[in-house]
């Protein structure tokens, strides 16, 4: 039985290509001063974030803490609300709701975007590939934030409504791009010669051709967490978002009558913070994009 011992030099080559790309792109990216500096505004939120999971701080972000409308002070460093509640709190404890928004929609939606773009790359031109393709355009024909809204809005006696919209929404890019590198990759000589081993044609999709799509993926991914917590503050801020903890888009909602009584704190809190980490996500996934870019890595 010499399958195995065949199989390995076959497969062998294109890992060492891979991990050479993974190489080469780290060095890029070191290299790269606002890449380096976005990622540690972006490290910086996870360790705010991490703090409000593990009950360090902002636990009483729900808490009436003073008076109406308190000024900042050294006890309330963003001030207080209309009610009294502590406004650097709720930001805070929001970082935590935008990172699990974040981090569950972009890990489901490019999972389900890999898969089925791979299966539909490997198999195009068949029935299969042209279902989801029909699929993808049928989905992709909606406007984005009516589709979202109308899916969240049905299902918002769900508390992962919010969550299933994006997700159902955003697999659509990573599908497609997955897909086009698929059609490229199952022509390489590797994937033959699976074929020629007999190998089952799902082992050689998902065990030899997606992983080298990881690169495409782990850009596509920064890219879907970014656009799930602007989606989750425009969806917080209409009322089909969070229900039972505190967003960014609550806070701006919230403050649309406090703005007009010319108290700012609200709103500016949840603004900075959401274009903090928008804003740096997107610098680090520029970044991340160019350094992993085969293109450019090749030539370096």
């Amino acid at each position: 039985m010499s399958t195995v011992a065949e199989e390995l030099p076959a497969a062998g080559a294109d890992d060492a290509g891979s991990a050479s790309l993974w190489s080469k792109g780290l060095y890029k990216f070191r290299r790269d001063r606002t890449g380096m500096w976005s990622l540690a505004v972006v490290l910086a939120y996870v360790v705010i974030a991490a703090g409000v999971w593990l009950g360090f701080w902002a636990t009483g972000w729900a808490d009436l803490a003073g008076g109406k409308w308190e000024p900042v002070s050294a006890q309330h460093w963003f001030g207080t609300n209309i009610i009294g509640q502590d406004i650097f709190d709720r930001a805070i404890y929001s970082t935590k709701t935008s990172f699990e928004v974040g981090l569950v929609v972009a890990v489901l939606a490019t999972v389900i975007g890999a898969v089925l773009g791979a299966v539909a790359g490997f198999f195009s031109g068949s029935w299969l590939d042209e279902v989801i393709l029909w699929l993808m355009g049928v989905l992709d024909s909606i406007p984005f934030l009516l589709f979202v809204a109308a899916i969240a809005y049905t299902l918002q006696g769900n508390p992962y409504s919010m969550h299933i919209a994006m997700i159902v929404t955003f697999w659509i890019t990573a599908g497609r791009l997955v897909r086009g590198e698929v059609i490229k990759l199952k022509e390489m000589e590797y994937v033959e010669a699976g074929h020629a081993l007999g190998l089952p044609e799902f082992t050689i999709i998902f065990r030899h051709i997606l992983p080298n799509t990881s690169h495409i993926l782990l850009v596509q991914a920064t890219i879907t967490f970014v656009a799930a917590i602007k989606s989750e503050v425009i969806l917080s801020f209409l009322g089909l978002g969070v229900k039972d903890g505190m967003s960014w888009g609550l806070m701006i909602s919230e403050s649309s009558q406090e703005v007009l009584a010319g108290f700012f704190n609200n709103f500016l809190a949840a603004s900075a913070l959401l274009f903090g980490l928008v804003m740096a996500f997107n610098l680090f996934s520029d970044a991340l994009q160019d350094a992993l870019d085969p293109r450019t890595v090749s030539e370096s």
